[in-house]
């Protein structure tokens, strides 16, 4: 319990005496002083200690009863070689104006020394003088701990070059450092205390999620890789952060409290998209090399087509169709930026293979009828052939109706859950052989530029493969 040094008696009182409020005010200035984290202690004009608190017993050991009342420091709490030099800086603090901040050893009750830092000021009586000091004081390690906290928080909130960001138990930003309002497409302010659906166009379960887990249970053992889709007035931004997460509870309560999560992360998505590429390509090469193989064991050629579509189909479309020119129009002077110009009918194509429309399967030849296939004028097909070059087709964005991408499908004579085409054209010995037409459905994104190099490489493929079916033919034919 804290004590202060009363001076003087008084009469007995009854229970309604005036004196009684000033009774309260002692007991009340004594309970807060004990309920303070910093230890804190006081000196009258005269260097005798008038107060001391719960905090300062728990740092020195000395009790509130023997502190009170003694001539400063002087052979108990500080060594006697010391004293004179501690008590004149503490008590200099009646003569300056402001705060003194002192660092020096005191003596706790067992013998130990404690090296504590002081902030003293000078207490002034109702005729303005000073009338003693005051001095809190903590230890010097703890002191140093909370300041290097300090420290470390300001600087990840202001020059981290990572992203960071507080977010509440509503799981809203609070606190948002440069960085991370950056990498959100917004300013600081902007987003605090916003959903983080109004920042994300993607990624929000996910990330929410790992925000709520991190509440209920605590960080995760590592971080963790989300992709997003960030609202920017450019338009949605796909990102991969590398995120980590510690869940914040409150200092100040007996019981873990929660205040929300620290949300630390850094933009990876360069690194994740070499790596992703580098890994596709690497499959493709594998299915073209495995492909080849397969292909050198087909008695038919044309069977060797098929095989060379059914490995590209993995991984890169859901069906697959190989049309061949019906007719002269393929065979040129063998310039591969233009078709025959003395043949300037229409282009017609004939289905040679198809991958089955219904369930997954392998492909399967179906030009037996000799028909060509009903295209239209600027289809995609036949587009191919008249630039000899790869056209991509889509049916739009997300926000196209389902029913209008069925009608844009069945309209060019392609499956119904069509909704992304890439066609590229069969050329072999300086002739349009065809069109090889790759088509994905609407859980796949569409066609690149490099799923365009991909789908070349294999068209050269089939091509010489359905070049060598019709030079075999020939020969059968002559015979």
């Amino acid at each position: 319990m804290s004590a202060s040094r009363r001076s003087g008696t008084t009469d007995e009182l009854g229970p309604d005496e005036p004196e009684q409020p000033e009774r309260d005010g002692a007991d009340l200035l004594a309970a807060l002083l004990d309920g303070m984290d910093a230890a804190l202690c006081a000196f009258d004009a005269d260097g005798v200690v008038t107060h001391w608190n719960r905090e300062a017993e728990r740092i020195l050991g000395w009790s509130a009863a023997e502190a009170v009342g003694r001539q400063g420091f002087a052979g108990w709490a500080v060594r006697r070689a010391d004293a004179g030099e501690v008590e004149e800086r503490l008590l200099s603090a009646m003569r300056a104006p402001g705060r003194q901040v002192h660092e020096f050893a005191l003596l706790t009750k067992d013998g130990g020394r404690v090296l504590v830092r002081t902030q003293s000021a000078a207490v002034r009586g109702p005729d303005g003088r000073p009338a003693g000091v005051y001095c809190a004081f903590s230890e010097v390690h703890a002191q140093i701990d909370l300041e290097r906290s300090i420290a470390l928080s300001e600087a990840l909130l202001e020059d981290a070059s990572w992203g960071v960001v507080l977010v509440d138990v509503d799981l809203r930003p609070a606190v948002v450092n440069a960085h991370a309002a950056r990498a959100l497409g917004a300013g600081r302010t902007s987003v605090l205390g916003r959903p983080l659906g109004d920042l994300l166009a993607q990624g929000v379960e996910e990330l929410e999620s790992a925000l709520t887990h991190v509440l209920a249970e605590g960080a995760p053992p590592g971080p963790a890789e989300v992709w997003v889709s960030v609202r920017t007035p450019e338009g949605e931004r796909r990102r991969c952060w590398r995120s980590g997460f510690v869940r914040l509870a409150s200092p100040l309560a007996e019981e873990p409290v929660p205040l929300g999560v620290g949300w630390l992360f850094q933009d990876v998505t360069e690194g994740k998209q070499a790596e992703q590429e580098a890994a596709l390509l690497r499959f493709r090469t594998n299915q073209l090399h495995r492909a080849a193989r397969a292909a050198a064991e087909c008695e038919d050629p044309a069977e060797a087509a098929v095989v060379h579509l059914d490995f590209a189909l993995a991984g890169f479309a859901d069906h697959a169709l190989i049309d061949r020119v019906v007719g002269e129009r393929g065979h040129g002077a063998g310039d591969l930026e233009a078709v025959d110009p003395e043949a300037a009918g229409p282009v017609r194509l004939m289905r040679v293979a198809a991958t089955p429309s219904g369930a997954p399967g392998p492909s399967v030849p179906t030009g037996t009828s000799g028909m060509p296939v009903r295209y239209g004028e600027g289809h995609p097909a036949v587009q191919c052939v008249e630039r000899a070059g790869s056209v991509r087709a889509s049916a739009g964005a997300r926000a196209v109706p389902a029913e209008r991408v069925r009608e844009w499908a069945t309209a060019r004579q392609w499956p119904a859950d069509t909704v992304h085409a890439l066609c590229a054209v069969l050329r072999s010995r300086g002739r349009t052989l065809g069109v090889v037409t790759f088509l994905r459905g609407s859980g796949r994104s569409a066609f690149e530029r490099s799923d365009a190099v991909y789908a070349e490489d294999v068209a050269v493929r089939i091509a010489a493969a359905l070049d060598l079916a019709g030079a075999v033919e020939g020969r059968q034919g002559q015979r």
